[in-house]
């Protein structure tokens, strides 16, 4: 039988019952008085009681728990939480030639950020190119191109203010959130390690820090191959880099049996161009539905796969704003070869 948890209300009227089975001839209703006060003290503190035993009850199982509750669970299985990636990249240090930029340096961003250098170098014809990384991690601690770090301690012989260079300090995360590792953890539960499935690659590529999604492909290359695919949807450019497949390379090796020869790629983006008829066809409302449409997109394709018309109609009406809309291109489902993943590309408003 369900359990249904008393109202606030329904706890002041027990309260009320009691003291009156109790006290006969006692008024609980007279407002302001004792008794009332007593009743709604007793029922707030019931409410409270009842409150807590109804958020333990969801961490019980282990498909509801949140937060602290969700990776002890997910510990047993041996699952962890991804902590939060430090953004990192290199920085032209100037000063006079000769002179060292240690390891551990310290420079700080104008709203704070702290990074510190990961290596050592001299100066060089008044330059020096070394590498940082953030001391915190999240998304925060991306920088663009030529923003100015400030040695947050004197070196000698070297200039305070480092610049950094392309493509820019980049690659923060934020923590896997509880979502992801839930899903995660019931991919495990549900389809336990059998020494290489397609399961097993998919949840070893889903491992790696900002993965998100991973698609996996028996026979990819032929007989004895397995192709590995994954996007990291927490970033703006969601597609691998030349860094993030070597990476995954290096951990799906150190896991998979040995007899099989692993293929990693990044899918080829597919942009798919739209012709839009909107109303009201105001900035607003237009921004309101790129950023449905690029949401669709990061959800919804997967390499080889088919986007329905349907969805992308579906997109555009939830944007804020749109009142009504047609969509003139694409007339039919886009649909990526394999390898590719269908993204959003121009559109055009009419």
């Amino acid at each position: 039988m369900t359990f249904i948890r008393p109202t606030l209300s329904e706890l002041i009227e027990r309260s009320r019952a009691d003291i009156e089975s109790r006290l006969p001839g006692a008024d609980t209703r007279l407002r302001h008085s004792l008794l009332d006060v007593l009743t709604r003290m007793h029922g707030g503190a019931a409410a409270g009681v009842y409150g807590y035993i109804d958020f333990i009850a969801r961490q019980i199982p282990f498909d509801t728990a949140e937060d602290e509750f969700l990776a002890r669970w997910a510990s047993i299985w041996g699952i962890q939480r991804k902590a939060a990636v430090a953004a990192n990249g290199t920085v032209r240090f100037t000063g006079n030639s000769g002179f060292v930029v240690p390891t551990g340096a310290e420079l700080t961003r104008v709203d704070g950020t702290v990074y510190r250098t990961t290596a050592t170098a001299v100066i060089a014809d008044g330059e020096a190119i070394i590498a940082v990384e953030a001391v915190d991690g999240g998304p925060g601690t991306d920088a663009v191109e030529g923003a100015q770090l400030t040695l947050s301690s004197a070196i000698t012989g070297v200039n305070a203010i480092a610049t950094v260079r392309a493509p820019g300090l980049t690659g923060g995360a934020e923590e896997e959130s509880d979502a992801d590792l839930l899903g995660r953890f019931l991919q495990r539960v549900r389809q336990p390690p059998e020494g290489g499935s397609r399961s097993d690659y998919e949840r070893w590529a889903r491992e790696l820090p900002e993965v998100t999604q991973a698609w996996v492909y028996p026979g990819w290359m032929g007989v004895g191959t397995v192709g590995v695919t994954f996007v990291l949807g927490g970033r703006e450019n969601i597609f691998p880099t030349s860094e993030d497949i070597l990476a995954m390379e290096a951990h799906i090796d150190a896991l998979k049996p040995v007899t099989a020869e692993l293929v990693v790629f990044a899918p080829t983006p597919r942009p798919v161009d739209m012709l839009i008829r909107l109303a009201p066809s105001t900035t607003a409302t237009r921004n309101a539905v790129l950023a449905e449409l690029a949401d669709l997109f990061v959800r919804d394709s997967e390499p080889g796969g088919r986007l329905r018309l349907s969805r992308i109609r579906e997109a555009i009406s939830l944007a804020q704003g749109e009142i009504y809309h047609d969509l003139e291109l694409p007339s039919q489902d886009p649909i990526a070869g394999p390898g590719e993943m269908l993204t959003l590309g121009e559109v055009t408003w009419l």
